[in-house]
């Protein structure tokens, strides 16, 4: 009976991996790829160490690793980036009384794309399907002000996004909202500034702008309508004009308007400064 603890087990043993090994892929993946590459990939991390590429893929999935896995970002240096967000986020969880709060922005150059085929349409077993090429007919542009307490929008649709445009949008939103102080939270473009808008606020003080940092559009409420237009409304359809693309879009924003759906802002100002100043003293101390 000893002599069966000497054989040789059956089985794998790419999986009987020393720590110190373990430890050596961890650390790679984590550092920088070889000159050439964009990234470690787990058969040359095998490679490298001297295990399979199966026995790599184990590792990385213990610890959560992802190489293959990248995400953008983009911290903003806004010397007031303190001052505004309190503003900002003051102004979601504790609106002034007896006024309005609106998240205005633009989406620019909305295109009206025409597939070259028929787009097929939805079947048992098989998803919607339509050509990868397709005819350019044209950009839209498009202003939203979002009132955060119902979710209402008012929109307009130009051929161009200048101050010109700007300023006629906002003269549509107070005509929207004739006797309310509106409170109105937009990004630091320069149209949003000019010696006309700058005159057009003197002349009508019950509207106030509040700015959003510099690199922080995330901040501004109306992005998220606008991430939900693009998925509900714009993605996979044909517009042979520009026409027809402005058609589409009034038929949402009207549908819209009859169920509107308000954002429920719910992180404090004080956690997303905290959460900023770690970010920029990571980006700042991070070896590359």
């Amino acid at each position: 009976m000893e002599g069966l603890n000497e054989k040789p087990k059956a089985g794998r043993k790419d999986h009987a991996v020393p720590a110190e090994t373990i430890e050596r892929i961890v650390q790679l993946a984590m550092s920088p790829p070889p000159a050439g590459r964009s990234r470690w990939t787990t058969r040359l991390l095998g490679r490298e160490v001297g295990v399979t590429s199966g026995c790599v893929s184990d590792v990385l999935r213990r610890h959560e690793l992802k190489p293959h896995l990248t995400r953008t970002y983009k911290v903003s240096r806004d010397p007031n980036f303190v001052a505004k967000v309190q503003d900002v986020v003051g102004l979601y969880l504790n609106p002034p009384d007896n006024a309005v709060v609106l998240s205005v922005d633009e989406k620019t150059s909305i295109q009206a794309l025409e597939r070259t085929q028929l787009p097929l349409p939805l079947r048992s077993g098989r998803a919607r399907r339509h050509t990868h090429d397709y005819k350019r007919h044209g950009v839209v542009d498009l202003y939203a002000a979002l009132e955060i307490a119902t979710g209402r929008v008012t929109h307009k649709l130009t051929e161009s996004h200048t101050a010109a445009d700007f300023l006629s949008f906002l003269r549509k939103v107070a005509r929207a909202y004739p006797e309310q102080e509106l409170h109105v939270i937009l990004d630091n473009s320069s149209s949003h500034g000019t010696a006309e808008i700058t005159a057009w606020l003197a002349e009508n003080p019950r509207v106030h702008f509040h700015y959003t940092p510099t690199s922080a559009s995330w901040l501004n409420q109306v992005e998220g309508f606008f991430g939900i237009l693009g998925k509900q409304s714009l993605s996979e359809t044909d517009f042979r004009s520009k026409k027809a693309l402005r058609e589409h879009i009034s038929a949402y924003m009207r549908d819209w308007n009859k169920h509107p759906t308000p954002f429920a802002w719910t992180k404090p100002a004080n956690a997303i400064i905290k959460s900023h100043r770690r970010m920029l003293d990571r980006i700042t101390t991070a070896v590359h």
